[in-house]
């Protein structure tokens, strides 16, 4: 079973009451019960075999997880791109399940101008990149995740990565570096970033 949660949907464990936007419900037969909550409905679940999940197209078409990625080969993926590197390491078949706010987060403690060319950053700024990725994500997981609006927890609980935020969702606000976070729009999603430390 192949699920995708879209922008809020979110799974719930062992709740004894359904809600008004569960819509999948599955029962285990140790009596365990897993509903599928998603209010805006785009999320997605997909029964595929087992020996087929690596040619599975959404699967097939992904790039690596960030723990598993190397600088080389995405200095490798981005080489001769001239588009902005926020847009590109969001990209799934870029970097798979890198979201905006670990993007941000990521550029900034990289120092790396969302703006910049994806292609020109040099591979020492790259292993600073893939380093912090990987920082961001393991402090995120060890957080719970980023709770904002409606995220949350099979087991009902809040992330609190968002406690952390270096520029996200701070715009107007000092950075550390005595700067000010900025927020600019990029492909219709919002872009945080201190113009005095990033470049």
């Amino acid at each position: 079973m192949i699920f995708h949660l879209g922008m809020s949907g979110s799974w719930r464990i062992d709740h004894a009451t359904l809600e008004k936007h569960d819509h999948l419900l599955l029962e285990t037969d140790e009596g365990r019960r897993l509903a599928l909550n998603d209010p805006r409905r785009f999320g997605s679940v997909d029964l595929v075999p087992t020996d087929s999940l690596t040619d599975w197209p959404a699967f097939k078409a992904l790039g690596p997880e960030p723990f598993e990625l190397e600088a080389k080969d995405l200095q490798r993926r981005l080489g001769g791109r001239t588009a902005a590197i926020k847009l590109l390491i969001g990209d799934q078949r870029i970097i798979a399940g890198l979201g905006n706010i670990y993007v941000c987060e990521a550029l900034y403690r990289a120092g790396i101008h969302p703006r910049r060319a994806a292609g020109s950053v040099s591979l020492e700024r790259l292993k600073r990149l893939v380093s912090a990725i990987k920082d961001v994500l393991g402090e995120a997981i060890e957080a719970g995740g980023s709770s904002l609006k409606d995220f949350i927890s099979p087991d009902g609980e809040l992330g609190y990565f968002s406690k952390s935020f270096s520029v996200y969702d701070r715009e107007g606000q000092p950075c550390a570096c005595g700067g000010t976070v900025k927020r600019i729009v990029q492909s219709g999603r919002s872009t945080f970033y201190c113009p005095k430390c990033q470049r």
